[in-house]
């Protein structure tokens, strides 16, 4: 059987018994959907210029959360988690028209988290955190993501560490052994 006909028959699967866990809301069945679904079946379907915002509902499903601008342009964030080391961001204009769709979980956006930077930046530039860690003695929270580094190391976990008022005192890199 070819893998993309394996990979039908498991949406299918996954479409069957989502209908019977959610009742009939076609709304959160292709949620669920889209939630396991490969990346190259939704995100590559969209076109910068041509697709909307409710292209990209209907084919990746409900975003993590709508980030508004103030010019009325708007960031969708698309976590793929809880382990996945890809967060794709969606940039929409004014009019609702598909700009960008960028992976946030890379070494230069990494490297745009500096100390004094607020939660809110941080969150809106790397999307949402793998897991969040509270530390008493040190007095830090501090955010990790799940991301795949490349080179020798084949993923690791970028460390935000945030000060009791919410603002980057230091970034750090760990080992993602621990992860499944």
């Amino acid at each position: 059987m070819s893998s993309s006909r394996k990979i039908l028959l498991n949406v299918f699967a996954v479409c069957a018994s989502s209908v019977v866990l959610l009742g009939c809301d076609e709304q959160k069945v292709a949620d669920a959907v889209n939630a396991i679904k490969p990346d190259t079946m939704g995100f590559d379907k969209l076109q910068a210029g041509v697709s909307t915002v409710d292209d990209a509902r209907r084919k990746v499903g409900k975003p993590e959360i709508v980030w508004q601008n103030d010019d009325g342009s708007q960031r969708l964030e698309y976590p793929r988690s809880p382990y996945g080391t890809k967060t794709y961001m969606l940039d929409f204009d004014a009019n609702g028209t598909l700009v960008s769709i960028t992976q946030a979980l890379t070494a230069e956006n990494f490297a745009k988290v500096t100390p004094g930077m607020s939660q809110d930046d941080v969150r809106r530039l790397l999307g949402k955190p793998t897991s969040v860690a509270q530390y008493a003695l040190s007095h830090e929270t501090v955010w990790s993501w799940h991301w795949a580094e490349g080179g020798a190391q084949a993923d690791g976990m970028f460390n935000a560490h945030f000060s009791p008022d919410g603002t980057v005192v230091r970034t750090s890199r760990s080992d993602a052994s621990n992860q499944p």
